[in-house]
Order: structure tokens, then C-alpha cells, then sequence
């Protein structure tokens, strides 16, 4: 089992395959498993990649991490990380949720190191109240499939999916609640006090090669405020899917898989240009 060392945490994280690195950040309560579930079969067809998938502090396998108390210090983490894993060099980053408010972070902080981009359902804006988002809508459902799940495991699954059947729920079960289910709430709810970073991000034009997935029925960040970005991702694929949730790679994973492919087409032409 993996683990880095930072300042205030020990950090656990998979890491596969060798080549320009990638970092994978998940978004807030699920562990690694969220990004590994959606990433890795991409990357069954195209080599040439080191993939680099993060436990966040208080979530996952990540141990020793209760000083933090903040999206600043979470971030901080991520960039001492960043530091002793990879020093130095280039990489592209992809997060998912609060894990796509992290990678603005890092762009703001360390611009110049990142070749491309990928944000999952971001976290546009960090409080709740002042998010644009959609009415949640449940647009198919297999009745005779979802009468099998207990209660609990319905409540959960309708409430954050779009589309309710056997592929989702078991792809969700496995990649997202697993997860879930072992956060330290505790902790998850101090930070939640000071979620918002305390410094301006998005404070200048990002021109690699970056994608923006957003879903249409997303009633967690909703997609309209990622589109008040367009102006300063010049590089930037903004695709609004339908029929999708705040667990968009799960359910779309064909358009998901055709755009992070094509993203990746895209830098890797823009590496070969340089």
C-alpha cells in the first residue's frame, strides 16, 4: 500500500502504468475508487501514461490528517503531494467534484506545470446556497430491479442518480458509497466550515488542452455555473449531457469515454507541437 507523507497528513494513493503523469482527485466523502472506476478503463486501450489516483485527507486510506481545517490546507496537501511524487515535472490533472474545485487550486498555484485539465461535475462554487443547480429528476428507472434493494440503498441511490438501474447501482455501490461509507463525517464537516478557499482562483486564461463534463440534471453544482468559465479555459471542451446526474461517468460512459479520449488526443497533439 502506498502512502506520502505531507506535512499534515499521510496520503494513500494507486498508482498504475508509466509515462506523462495524470492526477486523479475525487470528490468530497468517496475515496480513489470514484476516479479508478471511470479513468481506468480508458486506459486499458492507450499506454504511455502514469496515472496517480488520491485518497483526500479524511477520506479513503489517508491517515493523520486531523490538523487540517480547511479547502486551503486540503489543497495544500494535494500540492506538497504533487511535490514529492512527481518534482518537478509536467502533468495533467482531472477532478471530480470537489475534487475539480481542488484542480482549480492547483492551476491557480502552479499554472505553468499543467499540460490539460479534466473537471467531472466540478465544484464551481464552494457554498451550496449560491450555486445555480437543477431541479433533481429521475429520467429511467428499472422498477423491477430497483424493488431489490433494501430501503436505505433505494433512498440513497434516488437521491443522487438520474438514471436508476443494475448497471448504475453497481457501479455506484462500488465506486462511490464504498467510499462513503468510510469517511471521517467528522472531519468532512469541520472543513465543510471553511470549503471555500480563502484566495481568488480562475484568475487567469488557462490555454491547454481541458474539458469541462457537466450534467444537465446535476441538482448537486448544477452546469450553468461552469459555463461563466468558457471565457477563461480557451482550450476548453464544455459538454452538457443529458440524462445525467452528479455521477455523470457513470451515467453516460460512452460520451464520458469518447471525451476524455478526445482530450487526451488533444494534448497529446499539443505535446507533440511543442
Amino acid at each position: 500500500m502506498a502512502y506520502c507523507k505531507v506535512s499534515q497528513a499521510e496520503i494513500h494513493y494507486e498508482d498504475f502504468g508509466e509515462g506523462k503523469p495524470i492526477l486523479m482527485i475525487h470528490g468530497y466523502s468517496p475515496d480513489h475508487r470514484l476516479m479508478t472506476g471511470c479513468m481506468e478503463p480508458i486506459f486499458t486501450k492507450r499506454d504511455g501514461w502514469r496515472r496517480i489516483y488520491i485518497d483526500l485527507p479524511g477520506m479513503g486510506l489517508t491517515k493523520n490528517y486531523n490538523d487540517i481545517t480547511s479547502s486551503d490546507e486540503m489543497l495544500d496537501a494535494v500540492l506538497e503531494f504533487i511535490q514529492d511524487i512527481i518534482p518537478n515535472q509536467e502533468y495533467l490533472i482531472a477532478g471530480e467534484s470537489y475534487g475539480g474545485y481542488l484542480a482549480r487550486g492547483v492551476i491557480q498555484k502552479q499554472k505553468e506545470k499543467v499540460l490539460g485539465a479534466a473537471f467531472i461535475c466540478p465544484v464551481i462554487i464552494p457554498f451550496p446556497e449560491k450555486r445555480t443547480i437543477e431541479e433533481h429528476k429521475i429520467l429511467k428507472s428499472d422498477e423491477r430491479f430497483i424493488g431489490k434493494l433494501s430501503k436505505k440503498e433505494l433512498e440513497y441511490f434516488r437521491n443522487n442518480n438520474v438514471v436508476l438501474d443494475e448497471y448504475t447501482w453497481l457501479r455506484y455501490n462500488e465506486e462511490v458509497l464504498s467510499g462513503c461509507k468510510i469517511a471521517d463525517e467528522k472531519f468532512l464537516n469541520k472543513v465543510k466550515n471553511k470549503y471555500g478557499f480563502t484566495f481568488e482562483i480562475d484568475q487567469s486564461d488557462f490555454n491547454k488542452p481541458s474539458v469541462f463534463l457537466l450534467g444537465r440534471q446535476d441538482s448537486s453544482v448544477g452546469y450553468k455555473d461552469a459555463l461563466d468559465l468558457i471565457n477563461k479555459y480557451s482550450r476548453g471542451t464544455f459538454a452538457v449531457l443529458d440524462k445525467a446526474g452528479h455521477n455523470l461517468q457513470i451515467e453516460q460512459p460512452q460520451l464520458f469515454n469518447n471525451l476524455v479520449n478526445e482530450w487526451l488526443d488533444r494534448i497529446e497533439e499539443s505535446l507533440h507541437h511543442i
